[in-house]
């Protein structure tokens, strides 16, 4: 199908001149005048072509085809497999096609059998060949010359001519670390790769020129680049017929001027995108220092402190600060050292939770555990029960029970509260995306297993470091009023806020279990609050009847796990997700659901696409849609526009996405991206926070095909 797609290509050419007989001159030379039984000699089918036209090399690229030759050989003779001296790229019009001008001669191996008669043989061919230069002929001429089987073999006239061709050869680039994977989902029949080595010439341009596929075609279009001592190209890939190759092979090529080209040949698996080592961006990969990224991570930890989604657990840290401000300082600041290991341990366990995801295959993302429908359930238990605990219905003594200890953990005094609250501080932290950490993210996801745990690491010390100076300099907490008797309506007044996350915890279960998911769930939260009202009420605090009250809570909060979790919900076996569900709000913008063919067909139309890749449990991306996206100048700009909205949903775990969040260097959601008309052009990448002026410069831009990336 590919190579008559070539051919179609060409035909406008080959029929303005009909009747033009081809110009090309060829001839088969050999090197020797004699082969001796049992070896072999490399012969060579010259193409002398006429100035300013061109033949092709084995994969004529955008369009063309390959010289191809009809060997008539005697008995005892045999020939193998033409070897192609490396090409140049020719523009052609607006195609890019491999092939040779002026000269080129292909080898061709033959050899002579073992028991192969002595004696005078005469080696005959048909070469066939497409010439171009404006226009396209097809040409062919029979080629033959005389060889002896016997020893004694003198060189001819052409060995010399052979010899240097041979120097033109491809080299073997085993030892080059070439790599090759999937650089994103495919988009219809066009699938992007990329492609790194280490080059053997620093200071040259590099491309990378594939041999012919089946079923498949590279493009000859080459997006480049190179950093740390890395060559990395972007190429697409369109498949016919069958399966995504596994495996493709070709030229590494390094140029340094018009005449000086080094060529290796490499076979490469393709690996999955998210095994590749280093993720290449569609502008062209740029260098990230490590001590840069290090720092981003730094820093978007310790800005996750003021992000609301950590907000409950300040709340309570202010708490424990005004208790401990009354301490001795050595006190304060081995609690402040316990909170900053309830962190670190809590990230360090996030980072092994990417490394197990990565080793099995599957791309990980910030806030992935949202996307489970156990731990949004557990989650959403584990803080109503803190906010039950802060208004005071239980309390739990060093001898309480397991079901009450959860609660209590994060306000409990020492160094058990203080390493809880870190536990919490973390897990909270996740849905929550802050500027700089979408970077530190993007890049950590791709590197090695000692790097990612390195970068969580740093991101926990980002978040824990504010309590940490503070209990090392405890002189600062005097700005906080004296313990009292205010500190109690405090504490009751900071349940209000856990208590608002749990409520945003319970709207998370209708993406994995429809309408009736907070119905449910809250039903057994609202037993669950009444069983440790009455623990705590009748149990701790109770009298004679303490046994009963134990067991009416036991009874109470089994009782609405059975019904409410299991029989109704199912809970630990969710339905799948409904297909490309979308709510579309009523006056709002009139979002599609997302796919690589909705892009594509888009595209094809030549219209604008606003992509916003998000999730229901993204606290960031929920705050971007209220203040820039779905706001009136932006819908009526897309309107203005004509430009299509497309909505991926990563509240649910979608390997298509996921693909996408890699492909861009962003470790989750939030991600928005906004295609241009331009059908040539990348998107633009928009930061994780918007403004409304973000989105409608993008905007303004795709229409007037200009591109951007702000990362």
């Amino acid at each position: 199908m590919y190579s008559v797609m070539r051919w179609l290509a060409l035909l406008p050419l080959l029929v303005t001149l009909p009747l033009q007989a081809a110009t090309t001159q060829v001839r088969l030379l050999l090197p020797t005048d004699a082969v001796a039984p049992g070896q072999t000699v490399l012969a060579g089918v010259r193409l002398k072509m006429a100035p300013l036209w061109h033949t092709y090399w084995r994969n004529a690229g955008d369009a063309g085809a390959p010289t191809e030759i009809e060997w008539s050989l005697p008995a005892g003779i045999t020939a193998g497999e033409i070897q192609w001296p490396t090409p140049e790229k020719v523009k052609f019009g607006d195609l890019l096609t491999y092939g040779y001008h002026d000269e080129v001669v292909l080898l061709v191996p033959l050899s002579v059998a073992a028991d192969a008669a002595p004696g005078p043989r005469e080696l005959k061919a048909e070469v066939s060949w497409l010439e171009c230069e404006v226009q396209c002929v097809k040409g062919s001429g029979d080629v033959s010359a005389k060889v002896t089987v016997g020893p004694g073999g003198k060189p001819t006239e052409e060995a010399p001519l052979i010899e240097a061709w041979k120097g033109k050869l491809p080299k073997s680039g085993s030892d080059m670390a070439a790599k090759a994977s999937w650089a994103a989902a495919a988009e219809g029949d066009s699938r992007p790769i990329q492609i790194e080595w280490t080059p053997r010439n620093a200071k040259a341009t590099y491309d990378f020129y594939p041999y012919p596929g089946k079923g498949f075609e590279i493009a000859a279009k080459t997006e480049g680049s190179s950093a740390g001592g890395k060559a990395r190209l972007k190429k697409a890939v369109t498949k016919y017929e069958g399966d995504w190759p596994a495996e493709i092979s070709g030229l590494l090529v390094e140029q340094t001027g018009k005449e000086s080209v080094a060529a290796y040949e490499v076979k490469m698996p393709l690996a999955a995108a998210s095994t590749a080592t280093v993720a290449v961006s569609v502008a062209g990969a740029k260098a990230q220092s490590l001590w840069a990224m290090l720092g981003f991570a730094f820093l978007g930890g310790l800005i996750l402190n003021i992000m609301p989604c950590v907000l409950p657990v300040i709340a309570l840290k202010i708490l424990g600060f005004v208790q401990q401000s009354k301490e001795a300082p050595g006190r304060v600041r081995s609690l402040g050292i316990v909170y900053t290991l309830g962190v670190l341990a809590s990230f360090l366990v996030l980072a092994g939770l990417v490394i197990a995801v990565q080793k099995a295959g599957r791309a990980a993302s910030w806030g992935m555990q949202f996307q489970n429908p156990v731990f949004v359930i557990v989650m959403t238990t584990l803080v109503t029960l803190v906010a039950l605990n802060l208004f005071g219905l239980f309390e739990v003594n060093l001898g309480g029970r397991a079901m009450g200890a959860a609660g209590d953990l994060a306000s409990k005094e020492g160094a058990t509260g203080a390493f809880f609250n870190g536990v919490l501080a973390t897990v909270l932290a996740t849905p929550c995306t802050a500027p700089f950490l979408a970077v530190a993210l993007g890049f950590a996801f791709a590197q090695p297993p000692s790097i990612i745990a390195l970068m969580f690491l740093v991101m926990g010390l980002g978040l824990a470091a504010p309590y940490l100076v503070l209990s090392w300099f405890p002189q600062w907490l005097r700005v906080l009023p004296k313990p009292g008797a205010w500190m109690e309506k405090f504490k009751i007044a900071m349940g209000f806020p856990m208590l608002a996350t749990a409520l945003w915890l319970l709207s998370l279960t209708n993406a994995h279990f429809g309408s009736s998911g907070p119905l449910w769930v809250g039903l057994f939260l609202v037993v669950l609050a009444l069983a440790v009202w009455i623990w705590g009420q009748f149990v701790q605090r109770g009298g004679a009847r303490r046994g009963v009250a134990l067991a009416l809570s036991i009874v109470l909060i089994g009782a609405a796990y059975g019904y409410a979790l299991e029989r109704e919900l199912n809970w630990r076996n969710p339905p799948p997700a409904a297909a490309n569900g979308v709510h579309v709000k009523k006056g709002g913008i009139p979002w599609e659901a997302w796919s690589p063919q909705a892009v594509a067909e888009a595209r094809g139309a030549g219209r604008v696409v606003l992509v916003d890749f998000t999730a229901d449990w993204c606290v960031t991306c929920q705050a971007n849609k209220k203040s820039s996206l779905e706001i009136p100048s932006v819908r009526q700009k897309l309107k203005d526009l004509n430009a299509v909205a497309l909505l991926g949903d990563y509240t649910r775990e979608d390997p298509r996405i996921a693909e996408e969040l890699k492909r861009y260097q962003r470790a989750g959601v939030p991600l928005v991206l906004v295609y241009p008309t331009d059908k040539s052009a990348e998107p633009i990448v928009l930061p994780s926070l918007l403004t409304p002026g973000i989105v409608l410069d993008a905007l303004e831009k795709a229409a007037g095909k200009q591109t951007a990336a702000v990362r």
